[in-house]
């Protein structure tokens, strides 16, 4: 299959790639109607491109029914109104199983978790995103990529084997790695994605990435796109305007070593009155005393 059959995806991929919450009832399941109206407040704000069973989403939290369950919610609420890019990961048959459920329900691409397996080689890394690519190979892929050992020529003998894989949602720490990765893999072969959400979203810029990922994208869509619209134009200032709006706020996700990275999130529509703000162990709520700082921090953007 051509790159041209593949147009569509890459260019959602060339924007504010959302990751939604999955928001629980009271009992503790996943709360479906909730669900659809956050979507539809994403999507009425003007976002196209939506990730299901993303880490925002709590995906490792998510049984596999549930992340059935959140991806068929998404693909239905959406209609033709978004690109959905469904994350899939775990063990290969699970992961190979997500991902043609996501091409029977009408998915245009799989995102592939970074393998969490305490024995990662890059030419196993290789041999497991082969493995899903090819599969579906109908389907846009786009490794989502954690690991700093792993060489760039490793992504491109993947594409060498899968011209599915069509984009990476890199999530590395360090911007000068970034760009040395892209340009080893091939910078204009894939659609770059920085991973790492709104904090690096201008210096992966400045090395080649055409998109972002976001969680705040749930609290406050406009604030995402006005990011995304600095960028593109190359006005880095006013793009580190947005940067400085939003800083506390990923401070507080990133603490801890992102041990809240969704309860702020959830904390933050909590006080919107959106959603519960319950997550799921490993994660925690937040306590008392730092709920007020959250609900001022997204009390001050434009919602």
């Amino acid at each position: 299959m051509s790159t041209v059959a593949f147009e569509t995806q890459r260019a959602a991929l060339a924007d504010v790639v959302a990751i939604p919450v999955t928001p629980f009832a009271e009992d503790g399941s996943v709360d479906p109607s909730a669900h659809r109206a956050l979507l539809r407040r994403l999507l009425d704000g003007g976002i196209r491109t939506l990730t299901p069973c993303g880490n925002t989403g709590e995906f490792y939290a998510l049984t596999p029914e549930e992340r059935r369950l959140v991806t068929e919610l998404t693909v239905d609420e959406a209609g033709d109104r978004a690109t959905i890019l469904v994350g899939v990961g775990h063990d290969l048959p699970t992961a190979v199983a997500s991902a043609r459920h996501a091409r029977d329900l009408g998915a245009r691409m799989v995102m592939v978790h970074q393998p969490v397996h305490p024995y990662v080689s890059a030419a196993g890394w290789v041999d497991y995103h082969r493995a899903i690519a090819e599969a579906v190979p109908e389907l846009g892929v786009v490794p989502y990529i954690r690991n700093d050992r792993l060489p760039g020529a490793r992504l491109a003998e993947l594409a060498d084997h899968c011209p599915n894989v069509i984009g990476v949602k890199y999530a590395v720490p360090d911007a000068a790695r970034f760009a040395a990765f892209a340009r080893d893999a091939g910078l204009d072969r894939f659609v770059w994605v920085a991973g790492l959400a709104e904090p690096y979203a201008p210096c992966y810029f400045s090395a080649g990435a055409t998109g972002f990922t976001s969680g705040l994208v749930n609290v406050a869509p406009a604030v995402s796109l006005n990011m995304l619209e600095a960028l593109r134009s190359g006005d880095y200032p006013a793009a580190m305007k947005v940067w400085e709006q939003i800083r506390r706020f990923e401070e507080l996700r990133a603490a801890h070593g992102s041990a809240d990275n969704v309860t702020v999130v959830k904390e933050a529509l909590a006080a919107l009155g959106l959603c519960r703000r319950d997550v799921r162990p490993p994660s925690k709520p937040l306590p008392e005393d730092e709920r007020a700082e959250v609900a001022a921090v997204a009390a001050g953007w434009p919602i």
